[in-house]
């Protein structure tokens, strides 16, 4: 299962059913849980936690040092939860000290090639990366999201769960959940229907979101006032009180 020619430095615990590929590396700091797959060429390093069954392609590098002028070698942490799939030439680095110290990827997530996860992230669960999708650094991903091949996230951003980019999307404020959005600079195209309608969101939910994106989006109404009128739809239904929960927490403005 583990090839000749692939190094495990000490220290490092590589659990059962672990498949690596020759010519890959494992530092002495990262644990591997069971039936893991880690193809060849790769290199995982720093204090890195991968759980169970996921899989690793070629090329990629994995808990190196984070990409930031302020890190000293402090002995911060990329954490990787249960099948996940990373293709190849991925890049995810390990956190700072100023973020908390952990960069955090979630289950069940399928990372496409040459996706970069900067340092300090956080990415839910059931989310789509497409080729080349980027996140710079204390960027927060919600579940189900999915983003669209080249879109760059800027840094301290949140994207809401649910939420879908074009293609080469551009996006410096965080995007509300449950919506579309493409562009440079990222441009709401309407809530995400198809995506909702296929993780069984009814319909009196869907049509409540709706309302809610029409407020915010399609009223003319200035930011503050579309709170207030959102506030009063929110009653009653849980999916509309998480859009209004996003939109008051913003901290960098919402796309609009």
């Amino acid at each position: 299962m583990i090839s000749p020619q692939a190094i495990i430095e000490p220290g490092a615990q590589v659990g059962e059913n672990v498949t690596v590929g020759p010519f890959s590396v494992i530092g002495e700091n990262v644990v591997i849980g069971d039936g893991t797959n880690i193809g060849p060429h790769v290199t995982i390093n720093g204090r890195t936690h991968i759980g169970k069954n996921n899989r690793i392609y070629q090329f990629s590098s994995i808990g190196e040092a984070p990409q930031s002028i302020s890190y000293k070698g402090e002995p911060t942490e990329l954490h990787i939860g249960d099948n996940n799939t990373i293709r190849e030439y991925c890049s995810l680095n390990t956190g700072t000290v100023e973020g908390g110290g952990v960069t955090r990827i979630g289950n069940e997530n399928f990372l496409m090639a040459y996706v970069h996860i900067a340092h300090d992230c956080i990415l839910g669960d059931h989310i789509i990366f497409a080729n080349g999708a980027s996140l710079a650094g204390h960027v927060t991903i919600g579940d189900y999201a999915i983003m669209g091949g080249f879109t760059l996230i800027h840094q301290f951003c949140h994207v809401g769960a649910h939420v879908m980019t074009g293609i080469a999307t551009v996006s410096f404020k965080d995007i509300p959940p449950f919506i579309k959005v493409a562009g440079n600079t990222a441009s709401p195209y309407g809530l995400n229907v198809k995506g909702l309608q296929r993780r069984g969101f009814d319909t009196d939910d869907i049509a409540a979101l709706k309302q809610a994106y029409r407020t915010l989006y399609r009223s003319s109404l200035s930011f503050q006032d579309a709170i207030e009128q959102i506030t009063e739809q929110a009653s009653g239904n849980t999916y509309v009180q998480q859009f209004l929960v996003f939109l008051t927490n913003s901290e960098r403005g919402v796309a609009r």
